[in-house]
């Protein structure tokens, strides 16, 4: 399954389960989330999933593994264990609360510096990939991560990450060296934030908006789509949801894309 849209259930603490049925009821079916308590409701998704009884074929489920740094006391793993069966426990404790047996893409949440790829990225990374030679895991991810250390995993990844997720900011391009990076190695971008970090972008949608009969957020979806990128969408309200699906297949022009970049 290739998804078009991700439906993200970052900081939604006790309404995760019903934010996630109702974006499975609208037509989601693809959902992002983290086994990091601190910002995430992991097992609320499962409980969600597990009562739409929509069939596992259908869904597409992305998960993350957290750094100690990232966590709370909340810790889906032993702290003192090395980082290859904290990867292991917290995969395990996702599969559980996801009710799976299997995740279409695990993601390591965040290198453990600000820059470089260390001893302790390097270690994660590789028990992340032997839960691809098991099966449990179909694709790999990385995110909030720089273009230098992304070039550095790919360097010496053995299963090379099939995705990037970054905060997505218009200033900078829409994350443009990124993108390129992304492409360049068959990488699909996964781009965050999208409404939340861009304010005056969304601002400035609105002409172009009008000329589509669409709402200025539905034309930065648009955008993020043109441009490439698996967006993500965290709404709350079931309008906006459907409103975030109907943006796919808005087709904008080369000038208003060029004016919206």
């Amino acid at each position: 399954m290739n998804p078009r849209i991700v439906y993200g259930t970052a900081w939604k603490e006790e309404a995760t389960q019903a934010c996630v049925e109702q974006a499975l009821r609208v037509g989601y079916r693809a959902i992002d989330t983290a086994n990091q308590r601190k910002h995430y409701f992991e097992a609320g998704v499962g409980e969600a999933v597990a009562r739409s009884g929509l069939p596992r074929g259908e869904l597409w489920l992305q998960t993350k593994f957290t750094f100690l740094p990232g966590q709370d006391q909340r810790l889906p793993y032993d702290p003192k264990a090395p980082i290859a069966q904290q990867v292991e426990q917290s995969a395990n404790s996702s599969l559980e609360h996801l009710k799976t047996d299997y995740l279409d893409s695990y993601v390591l949440h965040g290198p453990s510096g600000r820059s470089g790829w260390s001893a302790h990225d390097a270690e994660a990374w590789s028990a992340m990939e032997t839960l691809v030679g098991r099966g449990v895991v179909l694709a790999l991810g990385v995110s909030n991560v720089s273009v230098e250390q992304l070039e550095a995993l790919c360097a010496q990844a053995k299963v090379q990450p099939s995705y990037v997720q970054n905060r997505c900011y218009a200033r900078n391009g829409w994350d443009a060296v990124m993108r390129t990076a992304c492409r360049q190695r068959g990488i699909v971008y996964q781009g965050f934030s999208l409404l939340t970090a861009n304010g005056e972008a969304v601002r400035q949608a609105a002409p172009i908006a009008r000329v589509h009969r669409k709402t200025p957020e539905q034309v930065i979806f648009a955008l993020a789509v043109a441009l490439g990128m698996l967006p993500l969408t965290g709404s709350t309200d079931a309008e906006h949801l459907k409103q975030d699906l109907e943006a796919l297949d808005v087709k904008l022009s080369p000038a208003e894309l060029r004016e919206l970049q």
